[in-house]
C-alpha cells in the first residue's frame, strides 16, 4: 500500500508505505501458537484428528494434503450451507458442489469406503459452534446435505473413474489427456475438470485444459445460438428499447386495484406496433398500473383495460427488466393505440385470493422455523389464487405431527386477526431490525418490510420479512390455512403446499366427503372407518399369504407336470435335476420354490418354469453350492429364455431368472435346461 486516494485522480503518498501480509485469523493463531502452518493450529488440528480417526490414517504421512483439503473444504461447505446455499449445477450452488466433491474425492483417497464428511460435522460444530451459532442451528441440514451429496457423488465418481481409466490406459508419465475427453467426462457424467486432474496427477499425467476450454466454449456458443433463435428470446430484446424510450412503469397496486393509465408501448408477434385491433392478441405497457407483475413467487394479475368502445382482457402480467409491467391478453372490443388513456381494473376476487395465499406463506414460513428449527430458509415459492407452494431447506421428511403443529401455529395467528403492517426501510436497517431476507436475493436501497401475526413478550411481530408482494390488511382476512401436501424437491429441500380461505374450505369439505364415501363402502361410521379399513387390509394380506402358500403347495404337488414325468427329480448324466412346470406363480414365489426344492435335493440343479395368468413365461434355475464351479445358473436361464421368446436373463451362478412373452413353451424351456445340463455334465 503506497497512496491514499483522496478523490479520483488525486493520490497522497502514505507516511508509511506498507505491504499487505495477509495476516488473517489462522496466520495470527499460527504465530501465537508457535507453529509454522495454519493447519497445525488448534482449530484445524481438531478437525484433522477427527478425519484421521475416521479413516484410520496418519495425518502427518504421505496423505497429509488430503487431510488438510478435507478439513478446509468441510469448513467452507458447512458455512455455505448454513447461509442457505445448497449444492446444484449452477451459480453459487455449483461452487459449493465443487468444493464438496473435491473433499469427497480426497476422502476416497484416504480409503473411506462409506460417505465420510457428514460424520465430521459434529467435530466442526464442537470446535466453532460457540463462536458461530448458525452452525448449531443448521447442523441437521449440513449433515444431511453432505450425506446425500456424497452418496450420489460416489456413484458419479465410480462411473467417471472407470471411464477415465479406460481413456487414459495408453498414456504414460508426462502425457496429457485430451481436452475433448475431459469435457465429455464433465458434460456427460458430471465429472469436474479438477477431479480429472487430481485423479491423473498421481500418475504424472496432465490434461489438455486448452482443449477442455475450447470444447466448453463451443457448447456455450451452441447454447447461445439456440437461445437467440427462439421467438420468445428475440422478443425479450425489444423491452430494452421500449424502456429507454417510454421509461419504467409505476406500480400502484399496493394501494388500489383500479386506476387510469396511458399506453406507452404495444407489442404483437414479437415486435412493437402502433395499434392492437379487435380480436388481436398482444401486450400493453402503461405509464402506471395497479396490476401486479409476476415476481417473488406471486403470479401476475388479470383483469380488464377499457375505454369507451374499447375492452382489453388481461390474462397475465409480467415484469420485464425489473420495472416494465407488461399486460398480455386480447382485444375483445375496439382498438388500442399508443398514447391512449385507459381505465385499469384488476380482477378483485382473484387478487384477494392471491393476497390471502401470500400472507399465509409468510405465516407458514415462520411456523416451520418454530417447529423444525432455525435452519429453515426459503428456497422458492408459488403464490397463486387457488393454492400456495413453499420450498425450504430441511434435511428430511416432515412428520404428520410436525405438519399439524405448523398448521396450528399459522391458524392461531390468523384467528388473532392482527393488522398486517408494511413499512419502507433502508435495507440494512430492515435486516438489523430482524426482517428475514433471502440469501443471494438482490435488494434496492429501500425495501418493503411486511410484519404480521401476534407479538411476543418483547413486542416483536410473529413474522417479519422483506417482500414486494401484495398482502391482506389483517391476518383474519386469510380465513384459514390447510396444508394439503408435503414432499421432497431436491437434496435437502422440502415442499409444503396449502390452500386458504374458500379454497381451503372446499378442500376440507371434499376430504370429508371422501371419508364419508369410504365409510359407506366398508359399512362403518366415519369415526370407525380407519380402524375398519385397517382390519380389512390385514385380512386381505392374510388371504393373499394363504393363497400364495396354497399355490406353492399345488405347484410342488404330485399333480403338476415334471417335464413329461410324474416325478420331478431324476438323474441327468450323474447330476440330480429337479424340473417342474407350474402356472400362476409370481417370480418372487418361483425363487422361494427353488430354494425349497434345493433343500430337499441336497446336491443338484433346480429348474422351475411358470406360465403366468397373462400368458407370459418365466423360469428360475438354481444350482446347489457344491456344483457352482461346474454349472452356472445364468447360462441355463439364457438358453431357456430363448424358448420363451425372451432375450438373455440374469442373476448369480447359484440363482438366475429369465422371462419371455410365450408361457406356452414352459416345458420346452425346461427341456433346454435339461439338454444343456446333460451336455455340460457329460463334457
Amino acid at each position: 500500500m503506497q497512496f491514499d486516494e483522496i478523490e479520483p485522480g488525486r493520490r497522497v503518498p502514505l507516511p508509511r508505505p506498507s505491504i499487505d501480509t495477509g495476516m488473517g485469523l489462522e496466520r495470527m493463531a499460527a504465530l501465537l501458537q508457535g507453529v509454522t502452518s495454519s493447519f497445525d493450529i488448534d482449530l484445524f488440528r481438531a478437525l484433522i484428528t477427527a478425519i484421521a480417526e475416521a479413516t484410520n490414517t496418519d495425518p502427518k504421512g504421505a496423505l497429509q494434503a488430503s487431510h488438510r483439503i478435507i478439513a478446509d473444504h468441510l469448513r467452507a461447505s458447512a458455512f455455505l450451507i448454513s447461509d442457505g446455499v445448497l449444492p446444484s449445477n449452477e451459480g453459487r450452488g455449483y461452487v459449493l458442489r465443487r468444493i464438496m466433491r473435491r473433499a469427497m474425492r480426497h476422502a476416497q483417497i484416504l480409503g473411506a469406503r462409506e460417505p465420510l464428511m457428514w460424520r465430521l460435522v459434529s467435530a466442526l460444530v464442537r470446535e466453532m459452534g460457540a463462536a458461530y451459532p448458525e452452525l448449531i442451528r443448521a447442523e441437521a441440514l449440513i449433515t444431511e446435505t453432505l450425506r446425500l451429496e456424497e452418496t450420489r457423488f460416489r456413484q458419479t465418481l465410480a462411473r467417471g473413474l472407470a471411464i477415465l481409466e479406460e481413456e487414459s490406459r495408453d498414456l504414460r508419465q508426462g502425457g496429457r489427456l485430451s481436452g475433448e475427453t475431459a469435457f465429455r467426462l464433465y458434460d456427460t457424467y458430471g465429472f469436474p475438470l479438477d477431479l480429472t486432474q487430481d485423479a491423473l496427477r498421481a500418475r504424472g499425467i496432465g490434461v489438455d485444459t486448452e482443449g477442455f476450454s475450447a470444447a466448453m466454449e463451443r457448447q456455450r456458443a451452441e447454447a447461445r445460438k439456440a437461445w437467440g433463435g427462439s421467438g420468445e428470446a428475440a422478443t425479450e430484446t425489444l423491452w430494452f428499447g421500449l424502456r429507454d424510450r417510454a421509461g419504467a412503469t409505476e406500480f400502484l397496486g399496493y394501494d388500489t386495484e383500479e386506476a387510469a393509465g396511458i399506453v406507452t408501448g404495444l407489442v404483437a408477434d414479437g415486435a412493437e406496433v402502433q395499434r392492437l385491433k379487435s380480436g388481436q392478441a398482444g401486450s400493453v405497457v402503461l405509464n402506471q398500473t395497479p396490476f401486479y407483475g409476476e415476481s417473488g413467487g406471486q403470479v401476475g394479475d388479470t383483469g380488464v383495460l377499457s375505454a369507451p368502445g374499447v375492452r382489453f382482457r388481461v390474462t397475465d402480467t409480467q415484469k420485464k427488466l425489473g420495472d416494465v409491467f407488461v399486460h398480455s391478453g386480447k382485444v375483445e372490443e375496439g382498438e388500442i393505440t399508443l398514447g391512449q388513456s385507459l381505465d385499469l381494473e384488476v380482477d378483485h376476487a382473484r387478487r384477494g385470493a392471491i393476497r390471502a395465499n401470500h400472507s399465509a406463506t409468510h405465516l407458514l414460513h415462520e411456523a416451520l422455523r418454530q417447529v423444525l428449527g432455525d435452519h429453515v430458509a426459503q428456497k422458492g415459492s408459488l403464490v397463486a389464487p387457488d393454492r400456495l407452494r413453499f420450498d425450504f431447506a430441511h434435511p428430511k421428511p416432515i412428520s404428520d405431527e410436525e405438519l399439524a403443529a405448523v398448521e396450528d401455529i399459522a391458524n392461531a395467528h390468523i384467528l388473532k386477526n392482527t393488522p398486517v403492517e408494511t413499512r419502507l426501510m433502508a435495507v440494512n436497517e430492515a435486516i438489523e431490525s430482524g426482517a428475514r431476507a433471502l440469501f443471494g436475493e438482490k435488494y434496492g436501497d429501500e425495501v418493503r418490510v411486511v410484519s404480521m401475526g401476534g407479538r411476543d413478550g418483547a413486542n416483536h411481530p410473529f413474522s417479519v420479512e422483506l417482500c414486494g408482494g401484495t398482502h391482506v390488511q389483517r391476518t383474519g382476512d386469510i380465513g384459514l390455512v390447510s396444508i394439503t401436501g408435503e414432499s421432497a424437491v431436491a437434496a435437502g429441500v422440502r415442499r409444503v403446499e396449502a390452500k386458504t380461505a374458500d379454497a381451503a374450505r372446499h378442500h376440507l369439505n371434499a376430504e370429508a366427503q371422501r371419508l364419508r364415501d369410504v365409510a359407506s363402502l366398508i359399512k362403518a361410521s366415519a369415526e370407525e372407518a380407519p380402524a375398519r379399513l385397517s382390519a380389512l387390509l390385514e385380512d386381505r394380506k392374510r388371504l393373499e399369504r394363504e393363497l400364495t402358500d396354497a399355490r406353492k403347495k399345488l405347484a410342488m404337488g404330485a399333480g403338476s407336470s415334471g417335464n413329461g414325468a410324474d416325478q420331478p427329480v431324476r438323474d441327468v448324466a450323474g447330476v440330480k435335476l429337479f424340473s417342474r412346470a407350474v402356472r400362476g406363480v409370481e417370480m418372487k414365489d418361483l425363487k422361494s420354490l427353488a430354494d425349497e426344492a434345493k433343500k430337499t435335493l441336497g446336491s443338484g440343479v433346480v429348474a422351475i418354469a411358470n406360465t403366468g395368468t397373462d400368458g407370459k413365461g418365466a423360469i428360475v434355475v438354481s444350482v446347489t453350492p457344491d456344483l457352482t464351479q461346474r454349472f452356472n445358473a445364468v447360462d441355463f436361464v439364457r438358453l431357456a429364455s430363448e424358448r420363451l421368446g425372451g432375450k438373455g436373463g440374469g442373476g448369480r451362478p447359484d440363482m438366475a431368472q429369465a422371462g419371455g412373452p410365450d408361457g406356452s413353451q414352459a416345458e420346452a424351456a425346461l427341456q433346454a435346461v435339461e439338454d444343456a445340463l446333460r451336455d455340460r455334465a457329460a463334457g
